[in-house]
C-alpha cells in the first residue's frame, strides 16, 4: 500500500485516483502506523511552506515521514512536497523544513512578461538518468503551479525546466524522488511518472 499523506491540504484525491487507475493500492492517511507500514509514501503538497509545516507538526506527521524516509522507504514529493524536504524557503522566513536534504527554496525571479505564479504546461529536460523517468521522452510537457523553486544542483537535479530562469523540475536523493510539477495533472506522461515510482517501490 502506498500512503498518501493527508495534512489537510493538497491534491490528495487526484493522486489517489491516479494510483487506482494504474492498478496500485493507495490510502489517504494521517495514521502513523499506516504510514510506517506502507511500502512507499507520496506527499502531494499544495499551499504555503509555512502552513504546510505547521499542519504536519500539528498532526504529528513529521516523525513518521522522517522515520520512513530514514528507514529507506521510497518517498515521492509533489510540488510543495519537494520544497519541504529542504531546510527553509523564502516563502516562509524562520520556518524550518524537514531538513532531510540540505538546501533552500527561493522565489522565481519573474519579469514583466511572466505571470505569477508559474501555472500551466512546461517542458522538462532530463539531466540525469532515473528509473522514475523510464519511457518518458526528453522535453515532455508537465503541468506546474508554483512561485518558488529549487535551483539547479548537479548532485540532485533529475530534470530542469525554465520559467524566467532554469530550475530543478525534479530531484532525487537516495530513496527520495520529488517533482515540482504535478504528475497527477500531467496527462499520460505524468501518470507514467507515478507508475514508474510505484514499480520502483514495489
Amino acid at each position: 500500500m502506498i500512503a498518501v499523506i493527508d495534512y489537510g491540504l493538497g491534491n490528495l484525491k487526484s493522486v489517489h485516483k491516479a494510483f487506482k487507475l494504474l492498478g496500485y493500492e493507495s490510502k489517504i492517511t494521517t495514521n502513523r502506523k499506516q504510514i510506517l507500514d506502507s511500502q512507499a509514501i507520496v506527499f502531494p503538497g499544495v499551499g504555503s511552506f509555512g502552513d504546510c509545516m505547521n499542519e504536519l507538526d500539528g498532526r504529528n506527521l513529521i516523525s513518521p515521514i522522517y522515520d520512513s524516509i530514514k528507514s529507506g522507504k521510497f518517498f515521492l514529493g509533489i510540488c510543495l512536497g519537494l520544497q519541504i524536504l529542504f531546510n527553509e524557503s523564502e516563502e516562509s522566513p524562520g520556518v524550518k523544513g524537514l531538513n532531510i536534504i540540505d538546501g533552500a527554496i527561493s522565489k522565481i525571479k519573474f519579469n514583466d512578461d511572466l505571470k505569477v505564479p508559474h501555472m500551466g504546461w512546461n517542458k522538462i529536460n532530463i539531466q540525469k538518468k532515473s528509473n522514475v523517468f523510464d519511457n518518458i521522452p526528453n522535453d515532455s510537457w508537465m503541468y506546474f503551479v508554483h512561485s518558488y523553486k529549487f535551483n539547479l544542483n548537479a548532485g540532485l537535479t533529475l530534470t530542469k525546466s525554465c520559467y524566467g530562469e532554469d530550475f530543478s523540475s525534479s530531484i532525487s536523493h537516495e530513496n527520495i524522488f520529488a517533482t515540482q510539477f504535478h504528475p497527477e495533472k500531467s496527462s499520460f506522461q505524468g501518470l507514467k511518472v507515478l507508475e514508474n515510482f510505484a514499480k520502483i517501490a514495489s
